[in-house]
């Protein structure tokens, strides 16, 4: 029931971010600078903290990692009021304001203050603006991200209690509900990274999340080529890292979730028969989290399992783009074409 629950969960949240993107004022544009904010944030973590700085024993570039991976609060609490076209200096001023928050709180503070700090900057004089906005803009800021967090943190939980519960059960169920559950998070701003280091996972779990995040990438870069959402470039990116296509993701849900849903589950079944393990949490990304288990497990057992997610990753894209290829997707340059600052 808690798995249901969990699982549940997760789909609200995945139709709520999709109509945010298509309903929402500005909703595109911030989607945007809250994916500009993760992989500024997370994905060095991921690679300076986890992948490099803890393999390998080299203690100062592991603080980097970490210090960075604490900064998605100030990084998003910039990054939103600039999409909207507020001065840089009012947009910094938001983002100190929410330094101590987690990235998705401190989203929805700078979100909705920014509607604020537009007027203010548009019907206050020069000069002037600057002191209203220090004395409005950042205790505002600070308060909507205090009343958000134990709501967005309680969804987390949640979700993360799913995954708790399925690693109790037969390993081949808790496969397939892992590697369908945590490439999808890893497509959207509550992040993968973030969900699997919050609940402490380990080794076999882990490892499902790690290479089903490689797996859905490379997912992903086939099923953008072939249906076309953006050009080869939108393609690499979203095969590098699915954060970068956010928004591409969002507003194209039923086709991209439903088709890495399906890769997702075939390969946590595939990873937890050949036993794969990660020894360090926050690795569901797809390029750190594909290096840290080669580096934490025999080589006989993991170039075979990689190679076999490769192919049946690029099988189950090829095929995706082939059931949708009537849906009617919304391109990157539409989504794009009025979202430039």
């Amino acid at each position: 029931m808690k798995t249901l629950l969990g699982i549940g969960m997760l789909l609200l949240v995945l139709v709520g971010m999709s109509l945010f993107a298509f309903k929402a004022p500005k909703g595109q544009k911030a989607l945007g600078a809250l994916s500009g904010a993760a992989c500024a944030t997370f994905l060095p973590e991921a690679f300076l903290h986890y992948a490099i700085g803890d393999v390998f024993h080299i203690e100062f570039i592991s603080k980097i990692g970490a210090t960075m991976g604490g900064l998605g609060g100030l990084a998003v609490g910039i990054l939103v009021p600039l999409a909207f076209g507020i001065s840089p200096v009012f947009a910094v001023i938001t983002g100190v304001a929410l330094y101590d928050f987690k990235l998705l709180p401190a989203f929805v503070a700078a979100y909705l203050v920014s509607f604020l700090t537009v007027q203010l900057q548009k019907r206050i004089p020069e000069g002037i603006d600057l002191i209203v906005i220090i004395l409005i803009v950042p205790a505002l800021s600070y308060l909507v991200a205090q009343l958000t967090a134990p709501v967005v943190l309680g969804v987390l939980g949640t979700i993360g209690g799913t995954i708790l519960s399925a690693v109790d059960g037969n390993p081949y169920v808790m496969g397939a509900v892992l590697g369908g559950i945590i490439p999808i998070v890893g497509m959207t701003p509550l992040s993968s990274m973030v969900l699997t280091a919050l609940i402490g996972l380990t080794g076999v779990p882990m490892a499902i999340g790690a290479i089903g995040c490689y797996g859905s990438s490379i997912l992903n870069g086939m099923l953008f080529k072939k249906m076309q959402f953006g050009d080869d470039t939108t393609a690499l990116a979203v095969a590098i890292e699915p954060l970068t296509q956010v928004d591409v993701i969002s507003s194209n849900p039923v086709p991209i979730y439903v088709t890495n849903a399906v890769a997702g589950i075939i390969n946590g079944m595939i990873i937890t028969y050949f036993g794969l393990q990660i020894p360090v949490t926050g690795m569901a990304t797809p390029w750190a989290g594909l290096l840290v288990t080669l580096g934490n497990n025999p080589l006989s057992r993991t170039i075979p399992a990689v190679i076999i997610v490769t192919v049946v990753s690029l099988l189950v894209g090829y095929l995706g783009s082939l059931v949708f290829k009537n849906y009617k997707k919304i391109l990157v340059s539409e989504i794009r074409k009025t979202t430039t600052v």
